[in-house]
């Protein structure tokens, strides 16, 4: 029998996370979905999310009818086993007959068809046994792994780093849905108003004065979202453009996707905004979403700027591990080691020293991740401070309470966010992605 276009879909962008390193959440926006209904491409989302997230409880579950190890399984028969075992253990409107059929089936159509018996016999099995549900109790730090798929080398670093309480907080957060966030820019009142009258239900951000949050609705598919009168942006990433502040000549270091780029634009009218990118495809994307604004768009090192110090605003929001996003990217925690780490903050180092190099006196850089490890954030802004002396820590509570003072943090607590001087948010402790930020002024 056919195998439904939603499972279809799935499985292929499985594959391609597991053997291409692709991401997840670009693929599900990516033009290869346009052929679903809206209703199986809510069903491939919620299997491509699922699995990953899940990804070795499944594979827990599936070991003990498995005569085979499960490194040892084909990819493709390895992705089909997870999404039967998904469906039946997470999905209740789904009949488990329905999901281990089209599972053999997804295993026919990736032609390996000597492994049918041996899937239909595992997920049999799998099946007949009812599900062993877990303890209502609180896990302890040697559950939580098992519990909440998470790699034990993270959640052993966590429970170091934020004790046990936040990092369980961390991991349920990370095995739920994310709210989509929206950025509301240019005729705020104007561009809600009209998404509400296309069926978009929204309520107000925790964070940002002009974030909303979107209760109910496809947002992507209207006019507001398509001409970038509206865009996507979680409200920490949104908190972190406005530490930068207003300047007349700005540097986004590593600017793509160019959702801060945008909000400093928009922040910043009548500046001269620098937007760098090393990856041409990048560039040339970012440059079509930021034509027609005060922004010129570089594709280049951020390490080898042919600019002196004559920005007096500067972000250096650098490629980071992710591990504060694992709700929106959860096929991070399988790929990510602890030895990816020491390679991250090599390269965050030289962006962030660079950076300093173009601050203007008197002038200020924001060095950012999405990262919830001290290696990527406290270590690094550590050497950078070493290596530039003329700068100085600028108490991230100080920008915050100004923002708080302009109305345009609406949280009531900017305290709450701030950790040593440095604005931190944690999943599952607030309510957004886990950011990091510090604020570093020259000397005039």
């Amino acid at each position: 029998m056919p195998v439904s276009a939603a499972r279809a879909a799935a499985f292929d962008i499985l594959i391609r996370v597991n053997e291409l390193d692709s991401y997840a959440s670009e693929l599900l926006h990516s033009d290869r979905l346009n052929h679903l209904t809206a209703a199986d491409r809510g069903l491939c989302t919620e299997l491509v999310m699922g699995v990953l997230r899940w990804q070795s409880a499944l594979d827990t579950a599936i070991e003990p009818f498995s005569s085979q190890k499960i490194s040892r399984l084909d990819p493709e028969v390895l992705v089909a086993l997870r999404l039967a075992v998904y469906q039946v253990h997470h999905l209740d409107r789904i009949p488990s007959r329905a999901a281990v059929n089209e599972s053999v089936e997804l295993v026919k159509r990736a032609r390996k068809k000597s492994a049918v018996p041996f899937v239909n016999a595992v997920l049999r099995k799998f099946t007949a046994i009812p599900p062993d549900p877990f303890s209502e109790s609180e896990p302890t730090i040697e559950q939580l792994p098992m519990r909440l798929a998470h790699p034990q080398w993270l959640v052993s670093r966590w429970a170091l780093e934020y004790g046990l309480a936040a990092t369980t907080r961390i991991c349920q957060h990370d095995q739920q849905t994310p709210s989509t966030t929206l950025r509301l820019h240019e005729d705020a009142a104007a561009v809600e108003a009209e998404l509400r009258a296309a069926g978009i239900d929204l309520e107000p951000g925790k964070f940002v004065r002009d974030a909303r949050l979107v209760v109910s609705g496809d947002v992507v598919n209207t006019p507001a979202f398509r001409e970038n009168r509206v865009a996507i942006q979680d409200e920490a990433s949104q908190l972190v453009a406005l530490l930068v502040g207003t300047g007349t000549r700005l540097l986004d270091c590593c600017a793509a996707p160019g959702g801060k780029t945008a909000a400093l634009a928009e922040r910043n009218p009548t500046a001269t905004i620098l937007a760098v990118e090393l990856h041409p495809h990048r560039s040339r994307t970012m440059a079509e979403r930021l034509a027609g604004r005060n922004v010129e768009v570089l594709t280049a090192d951020a390490t080898a700027l042919p600019y002196g110090a004559e920005f007096d605003r500067v972000l250096a929001d650098v490629p980071c591990s992710g591990t504060g996003t694992l709700a929106r990217n959860p096929e991070i925690k399988w790929k990510l080691t602890a030895a990816d780490l020491a390679d991250l903050q090599a390269r965050q180092i030289a962006i962030l020293t660079a950076a300093m190099r173009h601050v203007a006196p008197g002038g200020r850089v924001v060095y950012s991740t999405c990262s919830l490890e001290s290696e990527e954030n406290e270590a690094v802004v550590e050497q950078a401070l070493a290596a530039h002396t003329d700068f100085r820590v600028v108490n991230a509570a100080e920008r915050l309470q100004e923002l708080r003072d302009s109305g345009d943090l609406v949280w009531t607590t900017p305290e709450t966010l701030v950790h040593d001087r440095f604005l931190r948010t944690l999943p599952g402790t607030h309510p957004c992605d886990g950011f990091f930020a510090a604020i570093l002024e020259r000397n005039p």
